[in-house]
């Protein structure tokens, strides 16, 4: 019996690292405060390329897998090269492949990421063809304790339905970390996940989005979502046992009863290779230690340390640590307890 199942996509990423990119700030812009530009009909060198597993259920699988967890990815792949080496890359770190399914009718899903090499930011490019016509059988997902959810494609709305049914049949626990289409698509139907979840976990930018288009229209709402505190308030109140907010080198924020606990990661930015798949480090980190029986604080930086990791190194999965690692660099990460009101 597995700890875990992690339900979404998976994907081989390639990385292009190239120069050249103009960023801006655009702070009207809630959702997307930030932008790359390149000049349009120009060609851009990648001296050189590297290819990884991506996709957050597999990310997230292979996390958890490298921290000791039981852990199995149920996600789709193409009966191709690219699927046969996601699958191999899965059963390499440990995960439980018996529920990635192979469809002969569709290709692997691929992406396609920009790094741009001065600002550590990057683009990402995607095709989910294999993930759109992912099938939930339900009956599968009875032999574990918990069901983490991400990006979901296809007719995710009713994958939706379906795994909170048997999870609330089967008292099995259900961590979600919504995707960005998800949420765009039907905001009310991510706050119904919400709020038949344990653990919430998601960025700055995915808590703006759900709350702008949920709460009342009042401009004195509004200017409060670039507050984090304000954020993950208003998310906690909607019943999740623990609310996750994450937002890159400014820190990471968790929930804890009657006060807020932040960390803020402490990394120069030369170290810094690419910030990609440090989320998903960040959660298969946190929950591992909550798996594990950690305290929240101590799962915490267990989420921080392993995200710090992999953002020195290119894609989510190089850089992931295993338990005894993990435990030897949480010692002098600092949390900061502040107070709600």
């Amino acid at each position: 019996m597995n700890e875990i199942i992690c339900i979404g996509s998976s994907s081989k990423d390639i990385f292009f690292p190239v120069e050249g990119g103009v960023l801006f700030d655009t702070p009207e812009d809630l959702t997307s405060q930030k932008k790359m530009a390149f000049e349009l009909g120009a060609k851009f060198q990648a001296k050189e390329i590297f290819e990884t597993p991506g996709g957050c259920s597999a990310n997230v699988a292979q996390g958890l897998a490298r921290l000791g967890v039981k852990v199995a990815c149920y996600t789709k792949i193409g009966k191709d090269t690219t699927g046969k080496w996601i699958k191999n890359e899965l059963k390499k770190e440990g995960v439980d492949i018996k529920l990635v399914q192979i469809d002969k009718k569709c290709k692997s899903d691929l992406s396609a990421i920009i790094v741009d090499k001065k600002s550590k930011e990057h683009l990402v490019f995607f095709n989910r063809d294999a993930n759109q016509k992912l099938d939930l059988n339900v009956k599968k997902l009875v032999r574990t304790k918990r069901i983490f959810i991400s990006a979901l494609n296809g007719d995710w709305e009713k994958h939706f339905d379906d795994i909170l049914a048997v999870s609330q049949k089967n008292n099995i626990k259900i961590i979600f970390n919504p995707g960005q289409r998800n949420i765009q698509d039907n905001p009310r139907k991510i706050i119904e996940m919400i709020e038949n979840s344990e653990i919430l976990v998601l960025n700055k930018d995915e808590a703006i989005e759900i709350l702008k288009n949920t709460i009342p229209e009042m401009d004195s709402e509004i200017k409060k979502l670039n507050d984090e505190k304000y954020l993950i308030k208003k998310l906690k109140k909607y019943g999740p046992k623990i609310v996750v907010l994450t937002d890159g080198k400014n820190g990471g924020w968790v929930f804890k009863k009657e006060s807020i606990l932040f960390i803020k990661p402490e990394i120069s930015n030369d170290e810094i290779v690419d910030t990609l798949g440090a989320g998903d480090a960040f959660s298969s980190g946190f929950l591992a230690g909550i798996i594990s029986n950690e305290s929240i604080e101590n799962s915490l930086r267990w989420g921080v340390a392993n995200s710090l990791s992999v953002i020195k190194h290119y894609g989510a999965k190089e850089g992931l640590l295993k338990k005894n690692k993990i435990e030897n660099k949480i010692e002098n990460i600092k949390i900061t307890e502040l107070n709600i009101f």
